[in-house]
């Protein structure tokens, strides 16, 4: 098929995908994208998601022939559309393979090329363009919301139907937006990455999220979550709490990225560790304290506090590791060091494990529905127990050699019964909600005989 430059102008949209173009330019001429995607000879297969359906993520990388086209079927300039598509101009072997001045093109995922996908804004496509088709771009999630329309702009990697959530009225959430642009040019001032700064409070306030629904005292989460969720979550509260995640928590991250930012947060850690004369932590550590009332929750302190190795441990062994470290430094020196393992799991990677949950019985539900919360809080409780025992134990290991055996075995023995007690009421529970006792008592490598003692009894001493 034969175009002219320039026939019908499709200019590009900063951030845009090269397949959202491509998209954009077959609606334009009134076309199937199938069709104009055939004037270019194509190295391997559009990529889908496993349950099938193509992926909204998917980007396209072009030869030169190939980047000559696009430009002759937009009508723009090559040069304008290196400035506003990320993925222009790279290439691979796939490409440099072909045969010289044959259009050709190759399939990505945007996540692999350019950095994280997510969709654009309808209304704003449609202001610009004059067309409102879907739009795929490169966002980090600090650019995710469309201030003129209100709206989060979702991961496009995922295999859900949604593009976007309205926070039109949660109005903290575009604030915080406005009010990253001024922190990240604050971390730059300070030799820190942006991106790193955010990525490393997103783990934070993520870690945080996951223990929300034990806080008796959370209510700016669940009601910001309904809120977005079109006003109420309802039995889909478990999809909900992955799809809205980012949007609900974003002034919180925010927020903790701000805090992690100030010296004074740093001093705070430094004292709290004991200085020069390292010490264990306690439930009043002030640090805790400040972040809880930075996130407008006075009474989050101790919970933070009681939560040894997530990200935000990390962060202060850093900066007291730093301090106390007269060699050179290191990525343990480096507080916006994030652990892989840390990194908070995407909406991508989550709704594929809810939906095989379900598929297998519900079993990502049916613990909270029919395990009593007495059981899940004593279960939690001995657990934080057993951690804050361990964690005692840093930095014990010199000095008369009795003394620090018997502070460890004392130590050591405490956190094994508490957690032998966790296993009883974790059994207790699954045997009470259902599964079977041989079942549990191969699980917890408890005799069948002294479990069924222990059920008998009606309950586990706490």
């Amino acid at each position: 098929m034969t175009h002219h430059a320039g026939l019908l102008r499709t200019a590009p949209l900063r951030g845009e995908t090269t397949s959202s173009l491509i998209y954009r330019i077959a609606s334009r001429y009134g076309m199937d994208p199938k069709v104009l995607r055939s004037c270019w000879h194509w190295r391997n297969y559009q990529p889908g998601h496993d349950g099938g359906g193509a992926r909204a993520d998917a980007e396209v990388l072009l030869n030169p022939p190939g980047r000559q086209l696009l430009a002759g079927l937009c009508g723009v300039e090559e040069a304008v559309l290196a400035r506003a598509l990320p993925s222009w101009g790279q290439e691979d072997g796939k490409l440099s393979a072909g045969k010289n001045g044959v259009p050709a093109a190759a399939w990505r995922t945007g996540g692999a090329v350019a950095g994280p996908v997510a969709f654009g804004c309808r209304l704003c496509a449609a202001r610009r363009t004059g067309t409102a088709v879907r739009v795929v771009r490169y966002a980090p999630r600090w650019e995710r919301v469309c201030v003129r329309h209100g709206r989060w702009l979702l991961d496009a990697d995922a295999d859900q139907p949604l593009e976007y959530l309205d926070v039109q009225g949660v109005p903290e959430v575009a604030a915080a937006q406005r009010r990253w642009t001024g922190l990240a040019r604050r971390a730059a001032r300070t030799g820190a990455e942006p991106e790193r700064v955010f990525a490393l409070a997103h783990a934070v306030v993520a870690r945080w999220w996951e223990q929300a629904p034990r806080w008796e005292r959370e209510a700016i989460w669940p009601q910001r979550l309904h809120q977005v969720a079109g006003g109420n979550a309802g039995t889909n509260l478990d999809r909900w709490r992955i799809v809205g995640r980012d949007a609900v928590v974003f002034p919180e991250v925010v927020a903790v990225a701000d805090a992690l930012l100030d010296p004074a947060m740093a001093e705070l850690a430094w004292q709290a560790s004991g200085g020069t004369r390292p010490r264990a932590r306690g439930g009043d550590d002030p640090l805790c304290h400040q972040l809880g009332q930075r996130v407008d929750r006075d009474w989050l302190g101790p919970l933070i506090a009681a939560d040894y190795g997530g990200p935000l441990s990390g962060w202060r062994n850093a900066i007291v590791s730093a301090r106390r470290s007269s060699g050179p430094p290191g990525w343990r020196d480096d507080p916006w060091h994030l652990k892989r393992e840390q990194q908070p799991a995407t909406m991508a990677g989550q709704l594929p494990v809810m939906a095989a949950e379900a598929q297998a019985g519900g079993s990502g539900t049916r613990w909270r529905a029919t395990v009593s919360a007495e059981h899940r809080f004593n279960i939690t409780r001995l657990l934080d127990e057993a951690r804050e025992e361990l964690a005692q134990l840093r930095g014990v290991q010199s000095g008369a050699t009795a003394e620090v055996a018997r502070t460890l075995l004392e130590h050591f023995s405490q956190s094994a019964e508490l957690i032998d007690r966790a296993v009883l009421h974790t059994a207790a529970a699954a045997a009470a909600a259902g599964v079977a006792l041989q079942d549990v008592a191969q699980w917890s490598r408890l005799p069948a005989e002294e479990l069924a003692e222990v059920l008998a009894a009606s309950q586990v001493d706490s």
